[in-house]
């Protein structure tokens, strides 16, 4: 399983699909984080000052990074994870790996593995942007600690989707396909669930966004951290379910 994890973890960096992902996303969000810090500076600051309002640049610009991120990877994680098991059926590299002795279980949590390790550098090169920050002003750690759990969280989420979702075609663009408009669905019901004038508790429960807005408001609520965890070990399961049916088959 950690042979399996790692080999596809560089094997996602032998192409220039995740460097150019990567550096995409490290470019927009940096973009984003320089416009709300010099808006901060230059307009919201002095209205806080003049107002003694309790908020600071953790919450007006902190987690409107977090925020835009999590958005960003609704469309980025379905093209990290389109490759995970479409390409192996495009190559009929599959039916090899299914004949190894490894059973479907340390296959799947091998290609999630490596997803991890590729969310890790996600995560931590986006919380260098707000660890920035320290060096000239004071943030609240506790709630900087809460995002950063959030968006691993969501992103992990968002990975074990995906690796599902790609086991279901041999079409890697498909597989992103399938995967975008799944999560994409998914933050529709948040909104859905928040616009209208009765707001439904169910809608925003079931969507992944309604746990992460906790996480970035500074809440660690254990539930949140069950429905995530539970989201990683159904889609893994399904996925494990997958290829056992094909090698039964």
């Amino acid at each position: 399983m950690l042979n399996i994890g790692f080999s596809e973890f560089q094997r996602l960096f032998r192409t220039p699909l995740a460097w150019v992902l990567l550096a995409v996303v490290q470019l927009i969000l940096a973009y984003l984080f320089l416009i709300q810090t010099e808006n901060y500076i230059t307009t919201i600051q002095p209205q806080i000052i003049a107002s003694n309002a309790p908020y600071g640049v953790t919450d007006l610009v902190l987690t409107q990074l977090f925020v835009f991120a999590g958005i960003m990877m609704l469309a980025i994680m379905p093209l990290l994870t389109m490759r995970s098991f479409a390409e192996e059926r495009q190559n009929q590299t599959l039916v090899l790996l299914r004949a190894t002795p490894l059973s479907a279980m340390q296959i799947v949590l091998g290609k999630f593995l490596a997803l991890e390790l590729l969310v890790l550098c996600l995560v931590g090169m986006i919380s260098l942007m707000p660890l920035s920050l320290l060096l000239g002003t004071s943030l609240d750690i506790g709630q900087l600690i809460s995002a950063i759990l959030g968006l691993f969280l969501l992103l992990s989420s968002f990975a074990a989707a995906g690796l599902f979702l790609s086991s279901l075609t041999k079409n890697t663009m498909m597989a992103a396909l399938l995967g975008f408009a799944f999560l994409l669905v998914l933050a529709l019901l948040y909104f859905a669930g928040i616009r209208t004038e009765d707001p439904s508790p169910l809608l925003v429960y079931l969507s992944h966004f309604g746990h992460y807005q906790g996480f970035l408001n500074g809440i660690i609520d254990s539930r949140d951290i069950v429905y995530y965890l539970l989201f990683i070990v159904v889609f893994l399961a399904l996925t494990v379910r997958k290829l056992d049916n094909e090698r039964l088959g």
